[in-house]
């Protein structure tokens, strides 16, 4: 067992027993940081007192896209919220485009969230933070395109999943990519693990999204991470420590920590 970072977790999704027990644990499975996506306003907040509780929890500041859309002055709220608190940050994020959302609805219309992520985008440019993505199959090339339009190389791509001219464009452009421990069970993640350069990859939770196999029934934890690097040690066949040592050192390096 070596150090880790839990490169993406929703830890004021958590009950505040689970976080205090999450907490007092990360020494004892050598994870020194955990990056926290918020969901909202009141979702950054909580993650800014988390932060400011613990020094392991690094904050990012965003809006969550699978939900329905803010209303301007919501908006305005957030942005002036994270313009006050940007130092404090290590990102924005979570951010993207709701694609299991879109797919609920045939008459969704998406004009709104690519306006919001732009706004987002704006701001991760110009404070240069990096940003936390999410987006998945239809939706990466959109986003792919977002980011070089404003030329935003600090991307990172949280639980991927895309096509192969997908995932060739973002090698290409050296975007991230963070893996979670269905790389235990999961073959279209396994598949991408083979394919993308270890050098531009993470891992996380995305807790408290729970996970099957051998964590089924079990409360989502950084200690699984453990499980996902041997898993990715062995269908990149190098060696283990190897792999743990490039992507602590690729997530320090990411965010600055």
């Amino acid at each position: 067992m070596r150090p880790i970072i839990d490169a993406h977790i929703h830890l004021e999704h958590y009950q505040n027993k689970e976080i205090e027990l999450m907490m007092k644990g990360l020494n004892r499975i050598q994870c020194t940081n955990i990056i926290s996506v918020s969901f909202d306003l009141a979702s950054c907040k909580r993650n800014l007192e988390l932060a400011n509780q613990y020094l392991q929890v690094k904050p990012a500041f965003g809006f969550h896209p699978e939900q329905e859309l803010p209303s301007d002055s919501d908006v305005g709220e957030l942005i002036s919220w994270i313009e006050k608190n940007k130092d404090k940050m290590i990102a924005i994020g979570e951010v993207g485009l709701p694609y299991y959302l879109r797919t609920e609805s045939r008459s969704f219309r998406l004009e709104g969230y690519i306006e919001l992520l732009e706004s987002f985008l704006k701001l991760a440019k110009r404070w240069e933070k990096p940003i936390v993505l999410h987006a998945v199959y239809d939706d990466a090339p959109v986003i792919c395109n977002l980011l070089e339009k404003y030329n935003i190389k600090n991307a990172h791509f949280h639980w991927f999943k895309g096509n192969a001219a997908t995932i060739e464009r973002m090698i290409k452009n050296g975007y991230y990519i963070s893996v979670t421990p269905d790389v235990l069970y999961e073959q279209e993640i396994q598949e991408l693990v083979k394919i993308y350069p270890i050098e531009k990859m993470m891992v996380e939770t995305d807790g408290p999204w729970p996970f099957e196999g051998i964590f089924s029934g079990k409360m989502t934890h950084p200690w699984m991470i453990h499980q996902s690097i041997n898993a990715i040690s062995e269908l990149k066949k190098e060696e283990v420590t190897s792999i743990y040592e490039t992507l602590y050192n690729n997530t320090k390096c990411f965010y600055g920590i």
